[in-house]
């Protein structure tokens, strides 16, 4: 199958998912990557798309009162290879995410090879979820839980670096992704890319583990921070120990040909204002002022 062919296959799959699932709440494509793609087939553009396309598809899992939502991504040889396909539900633990991706991957590589297979990925997903869901779910005993108990449980906070943060898609998911897990902090969008989270260290490393895997061309924790909590109740040690209030994206005077850059010296100011001035220069490696 050659390069004009896979792009064509992609195209068709994209559109076809577009008609099928038409409110934003369930499907999202990267508009810009789609873009891309599109004039490459149409024939408008005579080189492969810069970037690959992405798109995030939410199911309401039938007989489950949960979401789940379907991170893909086409590689370039697709539908030749496999799409990346990372499922995200809060239902499912760690291991339990892995298991299913691993299940998921091997009957897309047994019963799909070379073809389009995002449908038929979502319908594996809505036909087994609920079995690991199930295995999944904790035993818990209300008697035993006392949010006042000393824990283990530590504080953390993630400085975190990137080439560049563009993709409005990656910018969505920062922000639901942080919500979701009750995690404070910012996202600077713009070259260079600079994202703090703060919470729990399970939630922090949750939400690394799904940045991670996106499609970056760097992306790093530049500095950690971790404090043991104990004596008190779980609320008051995370909320006494954070240094913001809520997550959002934080623009500080765009500039540049392409309006990418932000003024590092407003950077400088609110990092400085939050208590974190010595942040900046392990960022840039100058003293801010």
């Amino acid at each position: 199958m050659t390069c004009s062919e896979e792009a064509e296959a992609q195209c068709a799959e994209i559109e076809l998912l577009l008609s099928m699932f038409p409110g934003e709440e369930e499907l999202q494509v990267d508009e810009l990557s789609h873009a891309e793609l599109r004039a490459y087939v149409e024939g408008s553009a005579h080189t492969p798309p810069s970037s690959r396309p992405q798109f995030n598809i939410k199911l309401k899992v039938e007989n489950l009162a949960v979401s789940i939502t379907l991170l893909c991504t086409y590689p370039a040889d697709y539908p030749k290879v496999l799409p990346d396909i990372t499922v995200r539900c809060s239902e499912l633990s760690r291991s339990q995410q892995m298991l299913l991706h691993s299940n998921l991957n091997t009957y897309l590589s047994e019963n799909c090879s070379g073809d389009v297979c995002i449908l038929s990925a979502v319908q594996w997903i809505n036909e087994n979820a609920e079995a690991y869901i199930s295995k999944s779910a904790p035993v818990r005993d209300p008697k035993k839980e006392n949010v006042s108990m000393p824990s283990k449980e530590t504080f953390t906070r993630l400085w975190i670096y990137s080439h560049h943060i563009y993709n409005k898609m990656k910018r969505k998911n920062i922000l639901e992704w942080a919500k979701e897990l009750n995690l404070s902090g910012f996202s600077m969008p713009g070259k260079p890319g600079i994202v703090c989270v703060e919470g729990l260290q399970s939630a922090c490393d949750e939400f690394w583990a799904r940045v991670k895997v996106l499609t970056w061309k760097r992306i790093m924790i530049r500095h950690r921070e971790d404090v043991s909590l104990e004596n008190c109740s779980m609320e008051e040690r995370t909320d006494s120990l954070r240094k913001f209030t809520g997550f959002h994206e934080a623009i500080f005077d765009p500039h540049g040909t392409r309006g990418n850059h932000m003024d590092l010296g407003q950077l400088y100011q609110f990092l400085n204002d939050k208590g974190c001035a010595d942040i900046f220069q392990m960022y840039f490696g100058i003293e801010g002022r």
